[in-house]
């Protein structure tokens, strides 16, 4: 097995489009590391150039401590699951998990051993004879992965994997993945957009912006203490709410709204600071209507999220905070209501730059 290194890694694209900006990361031996981020934010093409698919403009790459940064795809000892799982049509699945070992010249005998007992292990041995055209979609991207499986790689490199599959598949795929993955101990590099899929699978996580690691971590770290806005607003169900605010005294003013300062910043804002307030609708509560010290407005949306209801109150100038209740504590639509943020659960972060007050935010 092995780490993964890559150091001050930058790949331009023609017409100057720097995809990645002087990266530096370490992806620690049979870890599920998973890259995180909105389209073109780099973690495609990160995981591209670890793979060799993509030519790194400077920097270097190391997979188990040997430069790998000029090697072709298959001196790497890496195996990569596309997207659309990139099967051969035309072969028997029992064909394409053993591909990889015909091209090392094993003997047909012996991969096709290994492939029948990849698949007997993946629960695929009924379709051993079919073409990719005659599976489910869970059963193409398990063949996928039984494939990458065939070659006993150092590193696994997934690029959405899952986004294929309907909403309940891609559950059951997920579980599936993380107990294959913990039984096989191969290092994983995961590509995802899907900040669930991110939480429940990964290790640790990253997550990217035009080319750059915003913040790095365990996945309740990022959720629990985002390092700046654009993680705040990218992680979580449901969108943080991030109101801008004003250092009054011990209060924030958020229009005409006064809300007490977060007790973990009161010592690291000061009067007239412009900040931006943010709060989890998990980790805020209905109170009283009229209560001094939260936001007061009324009840505009009710969305159901099965265990709970997503509140979204908005008051008189348009600003609005979205809470979530209990099943059967629901307000209803045009009722006043005021939520107050969990004074240990709330978060300020400057105007300025968008970074947690008081934090050393570097990856």
């Amino acid at each position: 097995m092995g780490d993964v290194e890559v150091r001050s890694l930058v790949k331009v694209f023609p017409g100057g489009v720097r995809a990645l900006d002087e990266l530096d990361l370490h992806i620690e031996d049979g870890e599920f590391f998973a890259l995180l981020g909105p389209s073109g934010c780099g973690k495609t093409t990160l995981l591209r150039s670890i793979a060799g698919l993509e030519e790194p403009s400077s920097g270097t790459i190391s997979i188990a401590g040997r430069d790998v940064t000029r090697l072709s795809p298959g001196a790497r000892d890496v195996a990569m699951v596309f997207q659309d799982y990139a099967l051969y049509p035309h072969m028997r699945v029992l064909d394409n998990i053993a591909y990889p070992l015909k091209i090392r010249k094993v003997p047909r005998t012996e991969r096709e051993a290994a492939a029948e007992r990849i698949a007997t292990e993946l629960q695929l041995e009924g379709t051993l004879t079919r073409r990719p055209a005659q599976l489910s979609g869970g059963q193409q991207q398990r063949v996928a992965l039984a494939r990458a499986i065939a070659v006993h790689p150092s590193v696994f490199l997934f690029d959405e994997p899952l986004s294929n599959l309907d909403a309940r598949l891609r559950l059951e795929a997920r579980t599936f993945l993380k107990r294959l993955q913990r039984e096989l101990g191969v290092t994983t590099v995961y590509v995802t957009h899907d900040q669930a899929e991110a939480l429940a699978l990964a290790d640790r996580m990253a997550v990217m912006d035009r080319g750059l690691i915003r913040q790095l971590g365990r996945p309740v770290e990022l959720f629990q203490r985002p390092a700046n806005l654009f993680v705040a607003s990218f992680i979580g169900s449901t969108p943080m709410n991030l109101l801008p605010a004003a250092v009054a005294g011990h209060e924030l003013v958020i229009g005409r709204h006064r809300m007490p300062i977060p007790p973990a910043f009161r010592g690291s804002v000061r009067e007239g600071d412009d900040v931006v307030l943010g709060a989890r609708p998990e980790y805020m509560s209905m109170v009283a209507a009229g209560s001094h010290g939260a936001f007061g407005g009324k009840v505009t949306i009710l969305e159901t999220l099965g265990t709970h209801t997503l509140v979204s109150v908005e008051d008189d100038d348009g600003v609005r905070v979205q809470v979530a209740v209990p099943e059967g504590e629901e307000p209803q639509v045009g009722e006043p209501a005021s939520v107050a943020a969990g004074p240990d659960r709330a978060f300020l972060y400057r105007a300025a730059d968008g970074e947690l007050v008081g934090a050393d935010t570097g990856p």
